[in-house]
């Protein structure tokens, strides 16, 4: 049986940079195949993680769970027939739900074994993505059984704190990585992903032996033997939570169900604001479809509705003034809401490649080898092309 794990995480989040720690030191043993299905016209990831010797199926033009499930089937039956890996890594496109691909991998009617279903999420802009994003956002992390946060060495320890408090309303029970991939071992890392429900055994433990055990009765009661549980356990029935308890994990589906007057309240509030919201960063006005911000829009859309690309592969050179002045007008709002771009391009003012990659407003700019031709796409929604050619010369 070939183990299947699945790299799910939001647009430059940090999936390539997990998968690549990965290869450094944690698969030498294994035959291991990567799928990596990039949202765009052009595929960029393949150029980055080529140096890893992984042998990569690319899967361009949309998300392997909308319009390529047959496709997905397919590519799977070919790199098993081809290479006969003993592991499949799936990166999905950043805005897919790793639900939907979930349920790829299970119905493919093949001889495959779900291993790690990992989310990468950004530490610093979880919240922001939430609130423009929401459904594809909340579906990649309640589905996961380990979620990294990514870039906490940016952040100081309450933002940190905030963003595991965050990522804990959407899944009490998944493992958390905070510390920076690149400061661990491969191996390391990957025994973490792979035994998730040990560590979080570990840590319930750990922590039950710290705050004597009041933090998480409601969810391990049942299988704690101490006296104290057992105790608890017998005098207080699972239907006895206050709605406060429920209110923090489900509250954008279900107040309206809920009497308790603290969820009327919580309710009328949020109808209140929620066209107050920022999004990505840009006024406000630039997110409206036909009267909706974008963070009330998306329900039930395939990526391909909500998600626009620009890409395009190109010969043109350029210096490293040009190309951060490029980067910092995608922030503007001139030329859509801008979650991401990526590219390799030639130096005009050196002998190198430039390898860029833009977040909402962050970017890193680094020197890199050659490759067959310069390629950048530019992700987000209501991109503007004309513009962006323009500014890409």
């Amino acid at each position: 049986m070939i183990k299947v794990d699945i790299i799910s995480g939001f647009l430059g989040a940090g999936k390539t940079t997990l998968i690549k720690k990965l290869f450094e030191g944690a698969f030498k043993r294994e035959k291991v195949a990567l799928i990596e299905n990039e949202f765009g016209e052009i595929g960029i990831d393949g150029t980055f993680l080529k140096d890893s010797g992984i042998e990569i199926k690319e899967i361009n033009s949309g998300c392997i769970c909308c319009s390529l499930v047959g496709n997905f089937e397919k590519s799977l039956q070919e790199l098993i027939e081809k290479y006969n890996p003993d592991r499949i890594i799936i990166e999905p496109s950043g805005v897919g739900k790793l639900s939907e691909v979930v349920k790829a991998v299970e119905g493919a009617g093949l001889d495959l074994k779900l291993n790690i279903l990992c989310t990468v999420v950004d530490g610093g802009k979880c919240k922001m993505y939430f609130k423009n994003f929401g459904e594809f956002y909340v579906d990649q992390i309640s589905e996961a059984n380990t979620i990294v946060v990514s870039k906490t060495d940016k952040l100081t320890e309450e933002k940190v704190i905030d963003a595991c408090e965050f990522i804990k309303t959407y899944n009490p029970t998944a493992t958390l990585i905070t510390t920076p991939v690149t400061q661990l071992n491969g191996a390391f890392l990957l025994e973490n992903l792979e035994d998730s429900v040990s560590l979080v055994d570990m840590i319930i433990k750990e922590l039950k032996a710290k705050h004597g055990h009041e933090h998480h009765h409601h969810h391990h009661d049942e299988d704690c033997e101490c006296e104290e549980c057992k105790h608890e356990h017998e005098h207080h029935h699972e239907h006895e939570h206050e709605c406060c308890d429920h209110d923090h994990e489900h509250h954008h589906h279900h107040d309206e169900d809920c009497e308790c007057e603290e969820c009327k309240h919580e309710h009328e509030h949020e109808h209140h604001h929620e066209h107050e919201h920022e999004c990505c960063d840009h006024e406000h006005e630039h997110h409206h479809h036909d009267g909706e911000c974008c963070c009330h829009h998306h329900h039930d859309h395939d990526a391909d509705e909500v998600f626009a690309s620009y890409g395009k592969e190109t010969v043109v050179s350029y210096s490293k003034e040009e190309l951060e002045t490029a980067l910092k007008a995608l922030a503007s709002g001139e030329y859509g809401i801008v979650l991401r771009s990526k590219g390799v391009l030639k130096a005009s003012d050196n002998d190198s490649w430039y390898y860029f990659d833009y977040v909402s407003g962050d970017y890193d700019i680094k020197l890199g080898s050659p490759d067959v031709i310069g390629k950048l796409c530019v992700i987000g929604s209501q991109i503007d092309k004309e513009k962006l050619e323009k500014l890409f010369k």
